[in-house]
Parts: structure tokens; C-alpha cells; sequence
């Protein structure tokens, strides 16, 4: 039976609500709290050893702007703004976003607004049987608000929302990631077109020269010093310049329609450039710390999955406890709606719920056993992701040293080809050798600058691969960051332990 509204019953409820949230508080949390797993590698990479040791320049994370290129730097501006991987990662951050809203809220209380009415007729046929002045039809309307409340005695909801905000900052940096791996893919898009283009201006003077040749051939032909040999292979080299050309157009063409995939602009046309013309990148100094790859975005990212993966462990060895939770309500009841909101119809109530699981056939245990090996799953892959970016900015540093090599190397070899063709083109035009001795250092000339041009490439290719590698770049207090965060003091790590 419904009794008259009164301040005591609130301030009781009150201070039920109090007490058992301080008790929530106080509880443990089951599961296993969070610990970084310990990294087995090298203090620093060995690649480095024979680098620059000066002291180089801080990269900034927008690291491709060294290049000091506006369309490149344009065209990146354009990928973070409509490319659709990264929008892609932007909506499943929000989703995060979402998620980890919701288990916050699992900390307070739902408050719901109800209303009913009805009609019900007693039967003459109860036992005992109604006296004879009751009515047999009985009206009834009812407003209240209600509340339940769930106790976090074992901290199932603490282990949720801890789950929910490593999965939230997951989210974030494969978004980090999605956004560092199209700026490494625009910018080698761009290397790669602006090597065509400068292997199209080197062909396009090969044509020429090559053309010039000909005419050569046949006038000395004409004039009796030159064989049907000569014209014939000053033709072949002729077409196959001119072959090599329409190559290069079809390999421009398609690097611009990549580039325009990954800009997200179907109609991108881009202007010729040299790739000769492009800076080479600062060096990293030797030493360069095997700490630095707690930057890359995709580690961070795995560690956080381990986080909400150990997280989840505590979820569900909390369903083997009591599961509390706290109900109450407050309106007004009547017979009448004219008399529901008066002072004699207030009602009231409170009430202290317990479930315990007893007979499960093994569900709460089984889903214990999914959720730790969830969580050796996502140790794993965090292993093997910290492993695997130790191999790629080890074979950056590599590919970097080497090609700067190489680049030397190709520089003398072009020098050496072009004194020989110029020499072999004045022995021939003095009738000291054959057309072919030209033919044969044009050929050479010709391959030593497309190679130059294709290392120089693979150089630029290298810094490209060692920013994204590095998760942008290095600082240039590297040495003092490693210090501080080669020590077991966890709370210097970049990334924040949960549940702590």
C-alpha cells in the first residue's frame, strides 16, 4: 500500500545511496592491473653507427615540408582533408568517442519518467469473497520517476570504462597511423613522378641528340663515308629513345592518378618537375636511440589494445561476484486523475537487489578463457609490432647510408660517360672510328643518368621510409628522452598505464 511522501524516506535513501557508493569505491577491482611488458632490444641501432655525429636539426611532425616542395606539401594538406582511409579512421575514433561516453555514464544513476493508467475488474468468484460495499471495477493512474543504480563493488564497470578509454585512445592513434601512412604514400607518389619527369627531360634530350645523330649518319652516307650499318643503328637507338619515352609518359601518368586517388581528387593534374631539384633531408645523428620508436602511432596503438584486452579479463571475473544494485522510485498514485497530484498521493520506494551466479554450466569461466587469451593475443601482436618497427627503421637507416652511396657513386659515373661520349662523338665525326663506338657512349651516358635519377630516388625514398619509421622523425634532445625513459619508472612513459 502506497503511503504519503516524506522527507525522511529521501534522506534515508540518501544516505543508502552514499554509503554503498563509498563502498563501490572502496572495493577492489578483480583482474589483473596493467603492466608494460618489458622490450628486448637494442639501446640503439647499429645502422646509425657510421651517420652524421653531428649534432642534426629536430624533425617536425609535418617532416615531408623539408623537402621544401609547395605542391608536395599541398598535396598531402589536400590527403588529410579528403582522403577516405583517414575519414575512414576519423568516424571510428568517434565511434570510440561514443563507446567510452557510454561506460562513463554505467558510473551514475539512469532516472526514468513513467506514467500509467488502467481499469481492472475483480472477479466474484475470489476467495474470500469482496465485501458488499466494494466496487468491482477499480481505476488507477500513476506518475513517478525511478532509478536503478549498479553498485561497482568489484569494479566490473571501473574494468569496462578502463577497456573503453584504452579502446578510445586505440582508435586515435590507428587514426595517427592511417594519417602518417598517406603522407609517406603521397610524398613516395610524388618522388616517383617527379623521377619520371626527370628521366622524361633526360630521354627527351636523348631523342634530340640521338636525332642529330642520324642526320649525321645520313650525310655521311650520302657523301659515301658511312655504311647502311651506321644508318640502320642510328635508327634502332633512335626508336628505342623514342620507346623509352612513351614509358616514362605511362609511368607519370599512372603516379598521378595515385596521387590523385589518395588526394581524393579525381581530376588532380599536376605540373612537371625534377626530382634533381628536390633537397636531400637531414641526416640522423649516430646513436639514434631504439626508444624513439615509442612515437610511431601504431605502437601505441597495440599497447592500448593490450590495455583493453587486460581490462576485459576483470570484466569478466567480476560476473563470479554478487552483482548489487540499488532501485527507487517517487510519484503519485490515485484512483482519480484529478487527485493524483495531490499531498495524500505521493508514493515512495527502495530497494536492494543481489544477484549470484550459482549453476553457469561453465559461461562466466569459459568467457575468463576468452578474455585472457584475447589478451595473449594482443601481448603478442604488440611483440611483434614493437619487433617489426625495430626491422623498419633498421632497413631505413640502411637504405638511407647505402644510397647516399650509391648517389656518390652515380654522380662520377655520369661525369666519366659524358667525357667519353664527348670524346667518342669527336673521334667519329674525324673519322677515327666507327658510328657504333658513339652509339655505344650515348647507350652508356644515357643509363648513367637514368640511373642517377633512380637512386637519387631510392635516397629520398629512404628518408621517407625513416620518417614514417621513426613515427615522424627524431628530436634533437633524443639522448636525454632516452635516458629518462630506459628506467623502470613507468610514469615517464609516453603512453599512461590504465587503471592506475
Amino acid at each position: 500500500m502506497s503511503r504519503p511522501a516524506s522527507h525522511a524516506p529521501f534522506a534515508l535513501s540518501q544516505g543508502l545511496v552514499a554509503t554503498l557508493t563509498l563502498l563501490a569505491l572502496a572495493g577492489c577491482a578483480v583482474g589483473p592491473d596493467y603492466k608494460r611488458p618489458e622490450a628486448t632490444l637494442p639501446e640503439a641501432y647499429v645502422a646509425t653507427a657510421e651517420a652524421a655525429p653531428a649534432a642534426q636539426a629536430p624533425v617536425e611532425k609535418e617532416w615531408w615540408k623539408l623537402f621544401q616542395d609547395a605542391t608536395l606539401n599541398d598535396l598531402v594538406r589536400q590527403a588529410q582533408e579528403h582522403n577516405h582511409d583517414l575519414l575512414l579512421a576519423v568516424a571510428q575514433v568517434e565511434e570510440a568517442e561514443g563507446v567510452a561516453r557510454e561506460a562513463g555514464a554505467a558510473f551514475f544513476p539512469q532516472i526514468d519518467a513513467n506514467a500509467s493508467g488502467g481499469r481492472n475488474e475483480i472477479s466474484m468468484k475470489t476467495d474470500p469473497l469482496p465485501a458488499a460495499n466494494t466496487q468491482r471495477l477499480r481505476d488507477s493512474r500513476k506518475a513517478s520517476l525511478s532509478t536503478s543504480f549498479e553498485i561497482d563493488v568489484w569494479g566490473k564497470l571501473r574494468r569496462a570504462n578502463e577497456a573503453a578509454r584504452a579502446q578510445l585512445l586505440s582508435s586515435r592513434y590507428a587514426k595517427d597511423t592511417v594519417e602518417l601512412s598517406v603522407a609517406s604514400l603521397v610524398t613516395n607518389a610524388y618522388l616517383t613522378l617527379r623521377a619520371a619527369d626527370a628521366d622524361l627531360a633526360l630521354t627527351r634530350d636523348t631523342v634530340t641528340t640521338r636525332e642529330k645523330a642520324l642526320d649525321i649518319v645520313k650525310s655521311k652516307q650520302e657523301a659515301g663515308s658511312a655504311s647502311p650499318l651506321d644508318l640502320h643503328q642510328a635508327e634502332s637507338t633512335l626508336a628505342t629513345a623514342q620507346a623509352q619515352a612513351a614509358s616514362l609518359r605511362r609511368q607519370r601518368a599512372v603516379a598521378e592518378t595515385q596521387l590523385a586517388l589518395l588526394t581524393g581528387k579525381p581530376d588532380l593534374k599536376i605540373a612537371a618537375g625534377d626530382l634533381r631539384q628536390l633537397p636531400l633531408p637531414p641526416v640522423p645523428p649516430a646513436g639514434l636511440p631504439s626508444s624513439l620508436l615509442e612515437a610511431r602511432p601504431d605502437i601505441r596503438q597495440a599497447e592500448e589494445t593490450l590495455v583493453a584486452a587486460n581490462a576485459k579479463i576483470g570484466v569478466a571475473k567480476a560476473a563470479l561476484y554478487p552483482s548489487l544494485s540499488l532501485t527507487g522510485s517517487l510519484g503519485s498514485e490515485s484512483a482519480a486523475l484529478t487527485n493524483l497530484f495531490t499531498s495524500a498521493a505521493g508514493a515512495w520506494s527502495l530497494g536492494l537487489a543481489a544477484t549470484m551466479p550459482i549453476f553457469d554450466f561453465g559461461r562466466n569461466a569459459a568467457r575468463i578463457d576468452q578474455a585472457t587469451a584475447k589478451q595473449k593475443q594482443a601481448l603478442i601482436s604488440y611483440q611483434k609490432t614493437v619487433q617489426t618497427a625495430f626491422k623498419e627503421v633498421n632497413d631505413a637507416l640502411v637504405g638511407l647510408r647505402e644510397n647516399g652511396e650509391g648517389e656518390r657513386a652515380q654522380e662520377k659515373r655520369v661525369q666519366a660517360t659524358q667525357k667519353t661520349l664527348e670524346l667518342a662523338q669527336l673521334r667519329y665525326e674525324a673519322g677515327y672510328s666507327a658510328f657504333l663506338e658513339v652509339l655505344d657512349a650515348q647507350r652508356s651516358a644515357n643509363d648513367a643518368l637514368l640511373d642517377y635519377v633512380s637512386t637519387r630516388q631510392a635516397r629520398l625514398t629512404s628518408a621517407v621510409d625513416l620518417f614514417k619509421a621513426l613515427g615522424g622523425g627524431w628530436k634533437d634532445d633524443f639522448k636525454a628522452e632516452s635516458l629518462k625513459n630506459s628506467g623502470n619508472d613507468q610514469a615517464a612513459a609516453p603512453v599512461a598505464k590504465a587503471g592506475q
